[in-house]
């Protein structure tokens, strides 16, 4: 039977590109995911008798909202729900998934590399048909919804055990239980060198992934200690977890650092990986070698032809804005486009369903390419082990020789976190006051050659989509980007960016912060971010 529920809006609903994330406590509020969860449906059409596809990453509240999307889909008329066992479904197995079973879209119940359990992070989001984040067009009708919804529509019937591989009905539409892993395997091997790969560890090759007790612990087990043969042990913290062990599931050099110092140890494996809570994050270290996520997204894409699902060439590179150039100077190299675009993988969407991009990736620890619609950690970290096999080089050589080939962009990441939201909207308002009178002065001993507010015109739907970050460039052709980011749950992050091009392979080897000081320094001042946000400090520097 399906039941009408009166209900009234809550404030604060608006999904970004990354969906809805707030603390568990607001989504434990009466209604809330209710509430969402039928104003996403309720912004739908043509879904009836269709298939959805849903999952999460296994936190906190996971379970439970699972069952409270199962009985709205239900009573929305969605005709199948495949869900995950256990409700486990990574961010890019979900888009695998939607995408092989030409689902309508699918629901994720993740806050990505968010900290989760009781007092953590949730959240939910909605992918389209084609596989990828929901476009603005159909975020911005949720959240209208949002404000004025009076009611939602629920079938009442027992909790579907969601456990058991199976089907199962509720109400008119059946729910179907399957294995999280099987399809995104499957798509593993018409993409990567398996047989290289088994060859690789075969021959006494080590290797330490950290699953980081999230999403992707499954699916590591089953591909890298299953089905390519590594040695048992070297997935660790593989078990999804609903509070990621007490840790945030961030694979940077922070919330990996156990990683990190095992890999510059005399104990160290041949290679290092991570990711994140979703899935959708890598890390990549080699023995007393760490590849900035810029730079691996420049060499993954340098070497894609390496692996069988990319053997015929790269149609182009996309990368966001924030990340390096490195990759461009690839893109270059090789005779195809490169695009900058903002941050987001909508945008990415774009450029792969036109055909205009292969290969795309964000500083951010985020890569991926044509195969689904999400970045994918797991791929990431397969591509390398392909690259390893056949070049039959370490980690450490193949960096140090595509820095003699391309040259080295020295780079890194600074996060000022939780910083009060109006302070940081002031700190970027009143550097967005300044781009007309910056080029020409002399900064730290550094001339601005140019500076703006980054705009991106997509060269395939036509949309615009403006203050994207502010970017400062240097004759010396350095440069520093500011951008507030949306990814957190309590005030606002706020990312500095500051890059260095070295083409002399003489100069290659100096600690990456020291090479970078002068502008870091300037990083500070310029915006004056001690004054303004009280921080003299960030939080996390990758």
């Amino acid at each position: 039977m399906i039941r009408v529920v009166a209900t009234t809006p809550y404030e604060g609903q608006k999904p970004g590109t990354s969906g809805l994330r707030k603390k568990v406590p607001v989504f434990e509020q009466p209604n809330y995911v209710e509430n969402f969860v039928q104003s996403i449906f309720d912004s739908l059409e043509g879904f009836a008798g269709k298939t959805l596809i849903l999952g999460g990453d296994g936190r906190f509240y996971n379970r439970e909202a699972i069952q409270k999307v199962l009985k709205i889909a239900a009573a929305a008329g969605f005709g199948r729900v495949a869900v995950g066992k256990g409700g486990i479904l990574s961010t890019p197995a979900t888009s695998c998934v939607i995408r092989k079973r030409k689902a309508f879209g699918g629901i994720i119940l993740s806050a990505s590399h968010n900290l989760g359990g009781p007092n953590g992070d949730f959240g939910i989001k909605y992918n389209i048909g084609a596989g990828g984040p929901a476009p603005e067009p159909i975020t911005d009708a949720i959240f209208a919804r949002t404000k004025t919804i009076t009611e939602y529509r629920i079938v009442d019937a027992p909790d579907v055990d969601i456990d058991t591989l199976g089907e199962t009905a509720l109400g008119d539409m059946v729910v179907e239980v399957f294995d999280p892993v099987a399809d995104y395997a499957e798509l593993m091997q018409q993409l990567v060198d398996f047989e290289a790969i088994r060859a690789l560890f075969a021959g006494g090759f080590t290797m330490r992934f950290d699953a980081m007790h999230a999403v992707t612990g499954p699916y590591a087990h089953a591909i890298l200690e299953g089905m390519l043969g590594a040695a048992p042990g070297t997935v660790v913290n593989g078990t999804p977890l609903p509070d990621f062990a007490g840790h945030h599931p961030d694979p940077n050099l922070v919330y990996a650092r156990d990683l990190y110092d095992l890999l510059m140890s005399d104990a160290a494996p041949d290679l290092g990986a991570a990711s994140d809570g979703d899935g959708d994050r890598n890390l990549i270290i080699g023995r007393g070698q760490f590849v900035t996520p810029s730079d691996s997204l420049a060499m993954i894409a340098a070497n894609a032809h390496l692996a069988p699902g990319y053997k015929a060439g790269l149609k182009g590179i996309a990368r966001s804005m924030p990340t390096s150039g490195a990759a461009d100077r690839v893109a270059e190299k090789l005779g195809i486009k490169s695009y900058e675009t903002p941050t987001g993988w909508k945008f990415f969407g774009n450029l792969l369903d036109a055909d205009l991009a292969t290969v795309c990736g964000e500083e951010s620890a985020g890569t991926g390419s044509n195969h689904v619609r999400e970045k994918d950690g797991l791929w990431a970290v397969l591509m390398w082990l392909n690259i390893l096999a056949v070049r039959g080089e370490s980690v450490a050589d193949i960096v140090r020789g595509h820095w003699a080939t391309y040259g080295r962009n020295y780079y890194t990441r600074h996060d000022y976190e939780e910083v009060d939201a109006a302070a940081a909207d002031g700190l970027m308002n009143a550097l967005r006051a300044r781009l007309d009178e910056l080029p020409g002065q002399v900064l730290g001993g550094l001339t601005v050659e140019k500076a703006d507010d980054f705009a991106y015109h997509d060269p395939v739907d036509g949309s615009v989509t403006t203050k994207q970050g502010v970017r400062v460039f240097f004759t010396d052709g350095s440069r520093i980007v500011y951008r507030l980011s949306g990814t957190g749950t309590a005030g606002a992050t706020l990312r500095v960016y500051i890059e260095r091009f070295e083409p002399d392979p003489a100069k290659h080897d100096f600690e990456t912060q020291a090479a970078l000081g002068d502008l870091i320094t300037l990083s500070r001042s310029l915006p004056d971010i001690e004054g303004r946000t009280g921080r003299g400090a960030p939080d996390v520097i990758t």
